[in-house]
């Protein structure tokens, strides 16, 4: 092997990210020897925000290593439920993500979204306000400034948020969220809001909540029983871990 390169073993659970040439059990790279080993990563299209451990050589190492030439590297998956270097468990998803932030709104998830924020907005969002930054967009996980972050895999919502609960494990409370701001929800007496209901509703419907950011009002409506079976399943999923 030539002594100026390196080799990679990627986890097959990262493979996916890689160029399909590169897909086989090793990758070769030609190596500077002044590059970082959490570069040589990203070039080959890893996301660190997808990596566990690195190894060099059988020693793990961190991202900011340099490894020597001839050096083999293992680049191991992020382990699930992956361990976050803040707490509580929230989200701030990207605007291709509307769907998966409106369930894990409904589950009781602190989920940010917006439509009108572009990366460097997102990644400023995610840092302060301590947020893990979902995205189906590779390119997004590879801001060097992006604290945490995860890759969506499925691309269907009612695989997504199975993705989510596996690999993040935040704690459910189901009605507690707003669908459209994400705001608390709390319960409201059916005469303070009674003059914004439309008149069916009030002669149906006995039980309310209120946004206390958006002041949206809900109530089990036409909707709460596909809403009610989506709960229902995900409380059944994450107890049957």
């Amino acid at each position: 092997m030539d002594e100026a390169a390196l080799v990679l073993r990627f986890s097959p659970d990262l493979r996916f990210f890689l160029a399909p040439r590169n897909r086989g059990a090793q990758v070769r790279v030609d190596h500077d020897g002044s590059s970082s080993l959490g570069h040589v990563v990203e070039s080959l299209g890893v996301p660190l925000t997808e990596v566990g451990l690195l190894s060099v050589d059988g020693r793990t190492v961190a991202p900011s290593h340099r490894p020597r030439h001839g050096a083999v590297v293992d680049v191991a998956a992020v382990r699930w439920p992956q361990p976050l270097p803040f707490s509580p468990v929230r989200f701030l998803l990207d605007v291709h993500l509307g769907t998966l932030a409106r369930r894990l709104r409904l589950l009781g998830v602190d989920t940010a979204y917006h439509t009108d924020r572009d990366d460097p907005e997102l990644v400023e969002q995610a840092n302060a306000e301590q947020r893990v930054l979902l995205t189906r967009d590779r390119g997004l996980l590879h801001r060097r400034n992006l604290r945490a972050g995860g890759h969506v895999r499925a691309d269907r919502p009612d695989h997504q948020w199975r993705e989510v609960l596996d690999r993040f494990a935040p704690p459910l409370r189901p009605w507690t969220r707003c669908l459209a701001c994400n705001g608390l929800l709390s319960r409201v007496a059916k005469d303070e809001v009674a003059a914004e209901l439309p008149e069916g509703t009030r002669a149906t419907y006995g039980t309310f909540l209120r946004c206390a950011d958006c002041d949206q009002v809900y109530w089990p409506g036409a909707h709460h029983r596909r809403l009610a079976q989506l709960v229902r399943e995900a409380e059944e999923y994450v107890a049957a871990r």
